[in-house]
């Protein structure tokens, strides 16, 4: 989502005028009139809280153009891709610039959140009404997303420190209770789970998608890359699955927690590869997606079902693999993050090459490419009001639920575990851990969850339940607590939810499996369930059977 902040001296404007954007002005900034709380800026929508015509914005946004914009056509010529091509030449070597000279924000840590919900109808089947509900909620932190079924919720950014975690919750329960109102008021429920159990195959068809152009240019490109070839679902656990489709709808069907983590430059390297180690038992504890069209999969399905849904052939890595648009990298970042995006230069095919005339500094055609590449750790840039350019990691490996407080505690999770081995005296994990390991603990632990094996430090393999109790739970408080957040949050977040959880083995997936083991094939009814429970907001570790 594309966010920024406008700051005027007065309260009305006349229906053109010049803005600054931190060191940038922009002429011709008009709107309708009788449509003030809305302002069209080449071919942006964005909306302002309040009348004192001020956009409260996060610094989180990524600035400039985004995977997250609406984008002016759906149909490209040969030169708009020879265009798009040669100025995100140019912006990377801005950027590589930027590395060179410094020029990145150092600043006290940040963090925010993306969470992706679905909308459902009072039988617990996808209700396709984002368009109504949104254009209800008028939230510009609630957001729409590929399918007519999904929405999105945006957290403004904190500071890690103090109440971060309650602060986190506060306002999530906030915008949450706003949504849920409304979608009421449609007949719908709101409900966030990895995959909903109930969403059939035939569900997603191309007029469930989102009426937004870049989604069905994203759709045009991946087929054209594809040369018209359908795109097949292949996931093998505890039952088989094996579908077709001739669009990406298939992507729908996965729904996660995305964690964003503003980083100094000298952390940068480290808090990637690390985010990198860290998504073996990110994913295990987090683990909410067994079922997809009624199959047991995976523990985590979401991951092989995104990774399938936007298959697109790429370049091969060193081991000779194909690097997909959906992937877990290629590596450990070296000497920069600046790496992955030489990558998004030359190894990944241009999706969407819209071309603007913007200030090539706000690299709005890097970030383009960047927004239709997939990591499940991937590199953002960021601009702040001042213009000058920061660092984010936006982390997206955590399924989407079970409840509002078991989703902050997967966030506290994560920054304890990043802030514990990023400041630790002990030996770097990514010196401990090949890279090679690193990505097969993540997919193993996807497809087994809290039961799995992983190989960590010197090549040992190790329950991943018991790494949890003997050293990763302890980090993550302790993380918590070099960070300077408050002891109850760390107890409450940590100690208990996430202790819990892992002592019980009880997460999402193992909930969802063992009712389904208990009551039989009815999604609809565990569904219902799984409903009640999240409303109650009760860790899942505590649910019934």
């Amino acid at each position: 989502m594309f966010i920024a902040e406008f700051y005027f001296t007065k309260t009305t404007l006349p229906l053109t005028t010049q803005c600054k954007i931190g060191h940038r002005y922009f002429s011709s900034l008009t709107w309708p009139a009788n449509r003030s709380p809305t302002i069209y800026w080449n071919f942006v929508k964005l909306n302002f809280y309040d009348t004192s015509m001020v956009l409260l914005a996060s610094q989180f946004s990524e600035g400039g153009r985004i995977m997250g914009d609406e984008i002016s056509s759906t149909d490209f010529s040969d030169e708009d891709f020879r265009e798009f091509k040669l100025r995100l030449r140019d912006e990377s070597r801005i950027l590589m610039n930027w590395f060179k000279d410094n020029t990145f924000e150092t600043t006290e840590r940040k963090c925010g959140f993306e969470l992706e919900a679905w909308l459902v109808d009072k039988n617990y089947l996808p209700s396709p009404i984002n368009e109504t509900f949104l254009k209800n909620v008028t939230d510009p932190l609630v957001v729409p997303e590929l399918s007519k079924f999904n929405f999105e919720i945006n957290s403004t950014p904190h500071r890690i420190e103090g109440n971060l975690l309650s602060k986190l919750e506060s306002e999530l329960v906030h915008i949450w209770e706003k949504c849920a109102s409304h979608a009421e008021a449609l007949g719908s429920n709101i409900l966030t789970i990895g995959i909903l159990p109930t969403i059939r195959d035939e569900m997603l068809t191309i007029d469930k998608m989102s009426s937004l152009k870049r989604y069905y240019a994203l759709n045009q490109q991946v087929i054209r890359l594809r040369k018209g070839k359908p795109l097949e679902l292949k996931i093998e656990g505890n039952d088989s699955l094996h579908v077709t489709h001739h669009n990406v709808m298939l992507e729908a069907v996965a729904t996660s927690l995305q964690i964003h983590c503003q980083v100094n430059p000298e952390e940068a390297v480290r808090h990637y590869n690390l985010s990198q180690i860290l998504s073996a038992p990110m994913v295990a504890v987090t683990a909410n997606s067994p079922f997809l069209f009624g199959k047991e999969l995976w523990d985590e399905t979401r991951i092989p079902a995104f990774e399938q849904s936007v298959s697109v052939a790429s370049f091969l890595d060193l081991q000779g693999k194909s690097v997909g648009r959906v992937t877990f990298g290629t590596g450990y970042a070296k000497h920069s993050i600046m790496e992955p995006f030489l990558e998004n230069l030359d190894g990944f095919p241009v999706l969407l090459p819209s071309v603007y005339d913007d200030d090539p500094s706000w690299l709005s055609h890097l970030r383009l490419q960047n927004g239709t590449i997939w990591r499940w750790t991937r590199p953002l840039i960021g601009l702040g009001k001042d213009g000058r350019p920061h660092l984010r990691l936006e982390h997206r490996v955590p399924a989407a639920g079970p409840t509002i407080t078991d989703t902050i505690a997967n966030i506290a999770f994560f920054l304890g575990l990043i802030t514990y081995y990023s400041r630790s005296d002990e030996a770097p994990l990514e010196s401990e851990i090949p890279f090679t390991d690193a990505r097969e603990n993540f997919y193993h632990a996807a497809k087994h969850g809290l039961p799995a094996t992983v190989r960590w430090s010197g090549g040992k393999s190790i329950p991943l339940q018991t790494l949890l109790e003997q050293a990763l739970l302890p980090a993550a408080k302790r993380g918590l607590q070099m960070a300077g957040l408050h002891p109850d949050d760390i107890e409450l977040y940590i100690g208990d939810v996430i202790g819990n959880r892992v002592t019980t083995g009880q997460n999402g997936a193992a909930w969802q499996k063992a009712y389904i083991f208990k009551h039989g094939l009815d999604f609809q009814q565990m569904t219902h369930a799984y409903f009640e429970n999240q409303q109650r907001n009760l860790p899942v570790y505590n649910w019934k059977i």
